[in-house]
């Protein structure tokens, strides 16, 4: 198993009046975040948050290209980003206990903190089609060029594992400074991953291990 440290390229936040970050998603152009009872359009450029959709916001969030995934306690609310409207509501498969959430391939992949669980779901219906098990607590998910990555925060260690999509098998781990946990975990696809900083409202670019650094 690779063990390296976090590279913490940038940060931003905390915002004014969203003092925890609770999920983290990319829709491409700009970070979303859950914050509690709205989430967040984040322009990167700027540093400054230039959207807010009101809703129930208080674990992961995902973007299917064209929606928004939010989980609200035991449900997850699949919403149009340009008008907030709630167009489907399926079960939480960790029924309250759920933590990240990332869209993959036609399918949500719902982390469950507490059971070190991570959940292959049915985005139209909630119904669970795989489970993976990994061995630290899960607080965000994502997948970046075919690896599944997950956050974990317990106690005074955070990090970010890179597990066996087929059996769980944790690979790598990056280790986050002390003091710096992971509330939710998004990659912009290539090169980077966005963690959601808990209480410090903050939000952190971590760099993918495999990322070249510029000459």
């Amino acid at each position: 198993m690779k063990h390296a440290k976090a590279e913490i390229i940038q940060e931003y936040g905390p915002f004014e009046g969203n003092p925890a970050i609770h999920g983290v998603t990319w829709d491409g152009e700009q970070v979303w975040f859950a914050s509690g009872n709205q989430v967040n359009a984040l322009d990167l450029v700027s540093g400054k948050t230039v959207r807010a959709v009101p809703t129930p916001a208080d674990a992961g969030t995902a973007f299917d290209g064209q929606h928004l995934y939010q989980i609200a306690e035991k449900h997850i609310h699949k919403i149009d980003p340009q008008t907030g409207q709630v167009l489907n509501t399926i079960p939480a498969p960790g029924d309250g206990g759920d933590s990240g959430m990332a869209w993959a391939e036609g399918s949500l992949w719902v982390g469950v903190y507490r059971d070190r669980k991570i959940h292959q779901v049915d985005p139209d219906t909630g119904k669970i089609l795989k489970t993976l098990e990994t061995n630290r607590f899960v607080t965000g998910v994502t997948w970046v060029g075919g690896e599944l990555w997950h956050g974990t925060w317990e106690g005074e260690e955070s990090g970010l594992n890179h597990i066996d999509a087929h059996t769980g098998k944790v690979l790598e781990v990056l280790e986050m400074p002390a003091g710096t946990g992971v509330s939710g975990l998004e990659s912009n696809g290539a090169d980077r991953f966005f963690c959601g900083g808990g209480t410090s409202g903050k939000i952190r670019v971590v760099k993918h291990p495999a990322a070249k650094t510029p000459a």
